[in-house]
């Protein structure tokens, strides 16, 4: 029997890759110290976190922009240059990182206001690793953010997938929080607890949009993921395409970040509008893409 389950385990790490040992009990894992290893939801180590976040550096599309926190005055944008594409679809921002214990875990260490419901469901912040939003964007774009939406965050040079799990109702509302998994992942040597958060504004979130980025009941319910396999898979898939669609393919980075293709355009042929680098002749994915007038017609802004 026990030659047997080895064969069949050796065959499960042939077959699957890391997926195995991915398949959890949520509640074994549902403990200040005891949530799942970083590398149960960590990115494939060959994605380019230094490519990514130098394409994000160039993003000029604000969608929205909120304070990092109740205390600062420092607002972190929301750049929805991504948000066009098929797959692949994303918005961005960067942000500090606080703590957010709100669901199964809400009695977590500094957290003593914490509420006993996260956006849909009661997640365990120990276990689930997931991301916050303000409540206000949210109700914005429902549309796209259906909730439980696969999220990449990148922190301390590292990247992690998680899931949008709840939204932030402060006044004034705020970016840049994450669930206790997520938060002690990413600064592993910090302490973080519900009233000590990454202060930096230098970790960056990006939110996968609609349908095809939501991951599914059947290894998530109202508190645990009970597959990481799943999360990690459909996260890099998603970060591919992405990829794809900003023309990073691991060698070059294209020069635009807005286009649906995975060629680098030539340079825009006019540059008198309202909006540089979105002028007649730069690269596009819809007409949002293009200045004043403009439209998109074949990848290029044209009149």
């Amino acid at each position: 029997m026990f030659a047997k389950l080895s064969l069949f385990q050796l065959a499960l790490l042939m077959l699957g890759g890391s997926a195995w040992g991915q398949q959890v009990n949520g509640e074994d894992y549902d403990s200040p110290d005891g949530g799942p290893p970083a590398d149960y939801f960590a990115a494939d180590a060959s994605l380019p976190v230094d490519k990514i976040l130098s394409a994000v550096s160039k993003l000029s599309q604000v969608a929205d922009s909120y304070p990092i926190s109740t205390e600062s005055d420092e607002e972190s944008q929301i750049f929805s240059d991504w948000a066009s594409f098929d797959d692949g679809a994303a918005i961005v921002f960067t942000a500090d990182m606080d703590v957010d214990c709100d669901g199964l875990d809400h009695d977590c260490d500094g957290n003593p206001d914490g509420q006993p419901q996260t956006n849909w469901g009661s997640l365990a912040a120990y276990e689930v690793p997931f991301i916050v939003i303000p409540d206000e964007y949210l109700t914005q774009n429902e549309e796209t953010l259906s909730g439980n939406n696969i999220a990449a965050v990148i922190c301390d040079g590292k990247m992690f997938y998680g899931i949008l799990g709840d939204s932030n109702g402060d006044e004034p509302q705020v970016t840049g929080e994450a669930s206790w998994l997520m938060a002690r992942t990413c600064f592993p040597n910090d302490s973080l607890a519900g009233d000590k958060g990454h202060t930096e504004s230098d970790v960056t979130y990006i939110l996968f949009l609609g349908d095809k980025s939501v991951l599914p009941g059947d290894v998530l319910n109202e508190n645990y993921i009970s597959d990481f396999g799943k999360l990690k898979s459909m996260g890099n898939d998603l970060m591919n395409s992405l990829l794809s669609n900003i023309g990073i393919n691991g060698d070059d980075l294209a020069e635009t970040t807005s286009t649906s293709t995975t060629t680098t355009t030539p340079a825009p042929t006019g540059d008198n509008c309202s909006w540089p680098a979105h002028c007649e002749g730069a690269s596009c994915s819809s007409d949002d893409d293009c200045a004043d007038d403009l439209a998109c017609n074949d990848g290029s802004c044209s009149s």
